[in-house]
């Protein structure tokens, strides 16, 4: 069953978060099995109290698995550093059946 991983970001220095986290963390998903369905800023909050403004991202697993593989893996330990200082992250996993 896919895994969907969810992010909402809140971006101080956008061209930083790109550069360095943003294009490195992006190999990491494709490397590890996943793919993106959904990249980009200017998330409307209709309720609740985080990410008004923000960017969202959201990525295609085929199982959890493969998501919790990526998410603990040293490689991406490694990257997430990248985003220390520039971006408050909020990251769901959720596993669904596809919709078709």
């Amino acid at each position: 069953m896919p895994a969907y991983m969810i992010v909402t970001a809140k971006i101080a220095d956008r061209e930083a978060f790109i550069a360095g986290y943003g294009k490195q963390a992006g190999a990491l998903v494709e490397q590890f099995g996943g793919r993106y369905v959904l990249r980009g800023p200017g998330v409307e909050l209709l309720e609740g109290e985080f990410g008004d403004g923000a960017s969202m991202v959201m990525s295609e697993w085929p199982d959890k698995a493969a998501a919790r593989a990526f998410w603990n893996s040293a490689e991406y330990a490694t990257v997430k550093k990248l985003r220390e200082g520039i971006a408050d992250c909020q990251v769901l996993l959720i596993e669904a059946p596809k919709i078709e």
